[in-house]
């Protein structure tokens, strides 16, 4: 069964602080690992008080990946890639260690490249230590959104989805979180309380709790 465990905070700000303090102790941690990054808005803060930070140690064999990102230019607003671009410029990796969505590709190579890069970095011996994970008012986590997308994901670990918004996107699959040593939902947000109540109770419903049904343990941060 997987293990939930907990951590609860008093303010969106201190959330905030815990989550920077937490990514900069692992991008400081030697040897080879990789980092999964989430979007949404409530990491964000920590990642730009981290690419603010005038010296950001890191390990020489960091590696970065994305939960998700949306099928749109990688310099628009709209792309993950983009809105974490000051932390990746701060950790300056070589491009070879920043595993990312190639939207200038038709979508479902998108999804096809990006499995690639995945399956590649697995088979490099590289962990996945830690994998951060929004979650949305609806359940759903990564791109990710309901039965559908779970069905298609099986025997992947990217795919190409179509977003309720309208967008189309590219995310990783319960395959892929399954390899992820820690999992970790950071949640923020009235409108989130029904879904957290929904994962703490484990419910088979939730997309989210059935994106990650398949890994040991499983960490969430919520204020």
């Amino acid at each position: 069964m997987t293990t939930l465990d907990t951590r609860r905070f008093a303010s969106r700000s201190a959330l905030e602080s815990a989550l920077e303090e937490r990514l900069a102790h692992f991008i400081a941690a030697p040897g080879a690992a990789a980092l999964m990054l989430s979007g949404g808005t409530t990491p964000l803060p920590a990642y730009r008080s981290l690419g603010a930070r005038p010296r950001l140690p890191r390990s020489a064999e960091l590696h970065i990946l994305f939960s998700d990102d949306r099928y749109v230019p990688a310099d628009s607003p709209a792309s993950n890639y983009h809105r974490f671009e000051p932390l990746l410029a701060a950790l300056a990796l070589p491009s070879s260690a920043v595993l990312r969505v190639r939207t200038e590709l038709p979508l479902e190579d998108a999804a096809r490249d990006y499995d690639f890069q995945l399956a590649a970095l697995l088979r490099s011996g590289v962990r996945i230590r830690l994998g951060l994970l929004g979650l949305g008012a609806d359940g759903h986590t990564a791109s990710l959104f309901g039965e559908a997308d779970l069905e298609r994901a099986r025997g992947r670990l990217a795919v190409a989805v179509q977003r309720p918004d309208g967008l189309s996107a590219v995310s990783v699959t319960p395959e892929l979180l399954a390899q992820v040593e820690e999992p970790l939902f950071v949640v923020a947000g009235e409108d989130k309380r029904d879904a957290v109540r929904a994962l703490l109770a484990r419910d088979p419903t939730l997309t989210a709790w059935r994106a990650v049904a398949g890994c040991e343990r499983v960490g969430l941060w919520v204020a």
